[in-house]
């Protein structure tokens, strides 16, 4: 299913396509550094009504001269149908590019890292004809940054590692490192890298961390998404000092708050109704009073 982790697990090497041969490196295979990049097409459909679109297709040029295409797959599952799909990636730009492929697939858990990275065989057992070994990326061997320093060192693959590090139990000192050192970067740098992690992190616990982190650590931050998160903590704010100065009112009239209506009370985000209870609260005769006209 497409979502932004999905769409962050594989795009990020689209913005920083150097990356992959990072990745590489940590994965133990020497891949050269890309001297060029070309965003490939991603529809492998042939004419037979059967759509098949890889994630993300790169064209690597490197300096041995040996260009190379890159498909890269974000999966979220354990999938019996995916090993056939990523043989047939393989082979279909292989036959139509007559360059040689590679597939990496980056994962946010384990045991899905784990089970793509398995070697799949096609063919009769007696003689398999084809066997598949794509690398993979996953908290199972994508280091664990929890360092400024070494943020500073590599900030693209920083930032892939956090986004597989996702359900990390320390994903809250990862994420301050990354914001302590994007504090200190130009808005060319740093606000690319805030949308992936941002998108990597989807609706997991951590997507909040960040969240506030990025509101909090880059407060002149400009995005869309963090533009809301502001707006967001704003009008909680309001409504957090408004329920107090309800509470307070109350109290000072000696009028006594039962736990469900301070329960009520404070659980209310919108500053508007506390504005209007906080009103009646100055000639109400109990707690209760305040919510009658609601």
């Amino acid at each position: 299913m497409v979502n932004a982790p999905h769409e962050a697990m594989h795009r990020i090497f689209q913005e920083y396509p150097k990356l992959f041969s990072r990745v590489s490196e940590v994965l133990g295979v020497a891949f050269s550094p890309p001297t060029s990049t070309t965003v490939m097409p991603t529809d492998l459909t042939e004419t037979q009504p059967v759509e098949r679109r890889v994630d993300t297709l790169l064209r690597l040029e490197t300096e041995d001269d040996e260009p190379l295409l890159l498909a890269i797959e974000s999966q979220s599952g354990k999938d019996p149908d995916k090993p056939a799909s990523w043989a047939y990636y393989a082979s279909y730009v292989l036959a139509k590019y007559r360059l040689q492929p590679m597939l990496l697939i980056v994962c946010q858990d384990r045991a899905t890292a784990e089970w793509a990275a398995r070697p799949v065989s096609f063919g009769p057992r007696q003689w398999p004809l084809l066997t598949l070994r794509p690398l993979v990326v996953g908290p199972h061997n994508m280091p664990v940054i929890t360092k400024p320093a070494e943020v500073r060192k590599d900030l693209e693959l920083a930032a892939l590692s956090a986004i597989t590090h996702a359900k990390n139990p320390d994903i809250g000192a990862i994420l301050k490192a990354m914001s302590t050192v994007l504090r200190d970067e130009t808005d060319d740098v740093k606000n690319p890298i805030i949308e992936f992690v941002s998108q990597g992190l989807g609706k997991l616990p951590a997507a909040a961390q960040w969240r506030t982190l990025v509101a909090v650590d880059l407060s002149f931050y400009k995005s869309p998404i963090f533009e809301e998160v502001r707006e967001e903590a704003q009008t909680k704010g309001r409504a957090e000092g408004r329920a107090e100065d309800v509470l307070t009112v109350l109290t000072e009239r000696g009028i006594d708050v039962p736990e469900e209506a301070r329960e009520r009370i404070t659980g209310c985000g919108d500053p508007e109704t506390l504005s209007r209870w906080l009103r009646r609260a100055v000639t109400a005769a109990s707690a209760a009073e305040i919510f009658e006209a609601e």
